[in-house]
């Protein structure tokens, strides 16, 4: 059993961990198998994020004066949160995915970029393209016109030689 100073140190250093997210999504893991909740805590951490299970006065505590505090006031049953500080995309992915391979697994709700989500809007998150997914399409499309540029342009000289090389074999520039 922990010591209150033990209590009060991990309320601590969970404060100064959720003021620093974007992303806190509050999950229910009743029922998950340990080797369940090991590939669980994996996958989240590949992910760059973090894995808690909470005790419900804990996480109230911890989440008082962080954007955490309305999605973790008055909490019942058991508990868990997964939260990061880059991309939320990845994260509900990630998420998503483990609940579809482990029934008891569930979302119940999130917090985004500061805003409390439902699970529709953690549903279609996790459907999102991630971040770096978007940007290597945009590159694609920025780089798109200056491909077409170079290849009007090389097609110019190519062109002609090619006419010209026809043209000689018909001997039209001969004396």
């Amino acid at each position: 059993m922990k010591k209150r100073h033990d209590k009060e140190k991990e309320v601590a250093a969970l404060q100064e961990q959720l003021a620093q997210v974007s992303t806190v999504i509050l999950t229910t893991f009743q029922g998950i198998k340990a080797g369940e909740d090991t590939r669980l805590r994996r996958a989240v951490e590949s992910a760059g994020g973090h894995y808690r299970v909470l005790k419900n006065t804990l996480a109230e505590r911890a989440a008082k004066g962080t954007p955490a505090e309305p999605l973790l006031k008055g909490l019942q049953g058991t508990n868990s949160i997964a939260y990061t500080n880059t991309d939320p995309v990845v994260l509900a992915k990630v998420l998503s995915k483990v609940a579809k391979e482990v029934p008891a697994f569930r979302f119940k709700a999130g917090l985004v970029e500061g805003r409390v989500v439902s699970l529709d809007e953690l549903q279609r998150l996790a459907e999102l393209p991630s971040r770096n997914e978007l940007m290597a399409k945009l590159v694609f499309l920025l780089q798109a016109p200056a491909r077409r540029v170079a290849a009007a342009l090389n097609a110019v000289p190519r062109n002609l030689a090619a006419v010209l090389n026809e043209a000689a074999k018909a001997k039209k520039f001969s004396e």
